[in-house]
């Protein structure tokens, strides 16, 4: 209540003082010939002074004075003109300084209702940082936060490679300590959608490495448990955030977590600086870059970063649509070796630094013309886990997979 007491008689305020002024019309200087006339009637005053002092002749002197005197005329003629026009009718000046009042009062109590937050309290600095602080302390567990979740659909991967991964779940479990099993559980799992068994598969990974464990471990570590946790990083995801970035605190994905994890306690100003410094850090093909372009002008809103500007988009590398229009020309066996070497040689950039979203629509479809759909089918398997809650990404990528048939 104190607040709309206050704002509606700062309102009335500013209302009176410009209804005040336009009732009254007039300056308070006169018009602009008053004060040229008063200029002439010096101009007069010294010319007599300057004659009757001897520094200039009589008919000189009479000479500048029918000049200025003419001068003084005009003016005077120019203002008696220009009172008859400024004078406004009283009534004309009520209504407009009652339009003014209206469009200031209601229209600004308008915006405000259209733009502000009615009742919201105060929100200063401390009471904010207070807030994060206790956010961070206080946060959901890994657990809790899955057991929101709803049951994960079943993957649409091909029958073939569902029936590995089974096999491979039962010798990881007949031989648990044995560390490629673990690995290949991990990313299997993972690329299934299957997240929680990924990072269990992917702690024991760790576990069984010991002080070897790496930063690329820790950081897939806190990598499937956001997924799984849909996103949130929970208390358990931090502690292998700070595990990773201990080892190296240049890694990408751990750098990506931390700037999101910032947001989702309150602090969106230092997760779009450690955004903006990763994405100068980073290079185009880096998997974490699509993700963070896609998220970073929302934080850098929340921040209140209003002049940030997304730098644009390299274009991405890889066979063009040249490339397979050269091959057009060629020996349908020298075609087919120069397109198989152009994709083998896309698939391990991509499976070994990660791509732009249009990088790996291009190897699904690449594929798709050697007739590889087996192998199409399981990048678009892996995709989707590269690219989890990207959703215009996953768009990009499934619109080529369904070209190629690998996809409902």
């Amino acid at each position: 209540m104190v607040f709309w007491i206050l704002t509606g008689a700062v309102a009335l305020v500013v209302a009176a003082g410009l209804g005040w002024s336009v009732l009254r019309g007039t300056r308070e200087t006169g018009p602009a010939e008053a004060f040229d006339m008063q200029v002439y009637r010096d101009q007069l005053s010294e010319i007599d002074n300057d004659a009757a002092r001897g520094k200039i002749d009589a008919e000189e002197a009479e000479r500048l004075r029918l000049e200025i005197s003419r001068r003084l005329l005009s003016a005077d003629a120019k203002a008696q003109v220009n009172d008859a026009s400024v004078a406004q009718p009283k009534g004309v000046s009520r209504v407009t300084a009652g339009l003014l009042t209206l469009v200031l009062l209601v229209g600004g109590f308008g915006l405000y209702l259209a733009l502000g937050v009615p009742g919201y309290r105060d929100q200063p600095l401390q009471m904010r940082l207070s807030a994060a602080a206790d956010a961070l302390k206080n946060r959901t567990s890994q657990a809790d936060a899955e057991a929101r979740l709803p049951a994960p659909m079943p993957d649409d991967a091909p029958d073939e490679y569902l029936d590995l991964v089974v096999k491979l779940r039962a010798a990881v479990e007949a031989r648990p300590n044995e560390l490629q099993g673990q690995i290949l559980l991990a990313r299997s799992e993972a690329a299934l959608g299957n997240y929680r068994a990924s990072y269990q598969a992917q702690q024991k990974i760790i576990e069984l490495k010991g002080d070897q464990a790496t930063a690329e471990d820790y950081a897939n570590l806190a990598d499937m448990m956001v997924l799984a946790a849909n996103g949130y990083v929970s208390p358990e995801a931090q502690k292998a955030l700070e595990q990773a970035l201990g080892r190296d605190p240049e890694n990408g994905v751990a750098r990506f977590y931390g700037g999101l994890m910032m947001a989702q306690i309150g602090r969106p100003d230092r997760g779009f600086r450690m955004w903006r410094d990763l994405l100068s850090d980073s290079q185009p093909d880096d998997p974490w870059v699509a993700p963070l372009r896609a998220q970073i002008e929302e934080m850098a809103m929340r921040a209140g970063e209003t002049r940030f500007q997304l730098p644009p988009l390299p274009t991405a590398r890889g066979p063009s649509q040249s490339d397979m229009d050269a091959a057009a020309d060629m020996t349908p066996e020298a075609r087919q070796e120069m397109i198989r070497g152009m994709v083998n040689q896309l698939s391990e950039r991509l499976a070994n630094e990660g791509g732009a979203p249009e990088e790996w629509a291009r190897l699904i479809s690449s594929l798709a013309v050697l007739g590889d759909t087996e192998r199409a089918g399981a990048i678009w398997t892996e995709a989707k886990t590269v690219f989890a809650g990207n959703e215009a990404a996953l768009q990009t990528i499934r619109d080529a997979a369904r070209s190629a048939g690998v996809s409902e």
